[in-house]
């Protein structure tokens, strides 16, 4: 079975949609999980689901300015181009 290529929006849950983007992994699939909307608070949840993202080989990105020292800043551009190039996008 191939994977497919997986782009996960974490739009209005950033916890759920580490959640799902690592949970996604499991059988092949290739995921990216852009991080939208505002910072990722700083909670316990937020930490465990961070490291499981590490265990899962993904690294976040994001839209986000305010993030965008800590990891790959996407523009509208490159966020069009993530979309277009996924096989499926799931929006959380």
């Amino acid at each position: 079975m191939n994977g497919k290529s997986i782009l996960v929006l974490a739009r209005r849950d950033h916890t759920e949609a580490m959640r799902v983007a690592a949970g996604l992994t499991i059988v092949g699939n290739d995921v990216r999980l852009i991080l939208m909307t505002g910072p990722v608070a700083e909670t316990d949840a937020n930490a465990a689901q961070a490291e499981l993202l590490d265990l899962s080989d993904i690294t976040p990105e994001t839209t986000v300015t305010e993030m965008a020292d800590e990891l790959h800043f996407l523009d509208a551009v490159a966020l069009g181009q993530a979309i277009v190039e996924s096989d499926r996008v799931v929006s959380l």
